[in-house]
């Protein structure tokens, strides 16, 4: 059996790579920022549909590509948060749900609802309309997490997440 301190560590080394790949996948497509936002990246939210820890490694991509590379300060709150919600109302209901697929929809639909907030955000840094934003991002962002479901369930079968840390 593995210490509480090896596990620890295992832990953070875990979720500091899933930071830098987050924000390393930024950059593989155009449009990472703004009223259409198709980031890569945000295929990784589904981790926590397999391991809770992974939350954190999320998170944290989220805020370092958002202070160095958003809108400013509201961009890391706004988009913190609204990355916090999301992931935590998928682990939430992963305590209810043991079907992966069932629980990616899950997580799919509370990323994309939950993007009201980024076009809130927009409309308040940028002046950009909210509903129009929040149609855009809101499709934006259940496009990519639609296409990325079934890969990161392929993946899973190789990788095995929930044994990771």
């Amino acid at each position: 059996m593995k210490s509480k301190q090896a596990m620890s560590v295992r832990t953070l080394t875990a979720n500091a790579v899933i930071m830098a790949i987050y924000v390393v996948l930024c950059f593989v497509l155009p449009y990472q920022s703004g009223a259409i936002q198709f980031r890569l990246s945000e295929s990784l939210n589904h981790l926590v549909v397999f391991n809770r820890k992974f939350i954190w490694g999320v998170f944290g991509g989220v805020i370092v590509y958002n202070l160095f590379f958003g809108n400013g300060p509201l961009d890391v709150l706004f988009g913190g948060g609204q990355t916090l919600i999301a992931l935590a109302a998928t682990i939430w209901v992963g305590k209810f749900v043991e079907n992966k697929l069932i629980l990616m929809i899950c997580n799919i639909f509370f990323f994309t609802i939950s993007m009201c907030l980024i076009a809130f955000m927009l409309y308040l840094t940028l002046d950009l309309p909210f509903w129009p934003t929040y149609a855009t991002t809101a499709l934006s962002e259940l496009i990519i997490m639609t296409i990325s479901a079934p890969v990161m369930l392929a993946v899973d079968r190789v990788v095995h997440f929930k044994e990771r840390i």
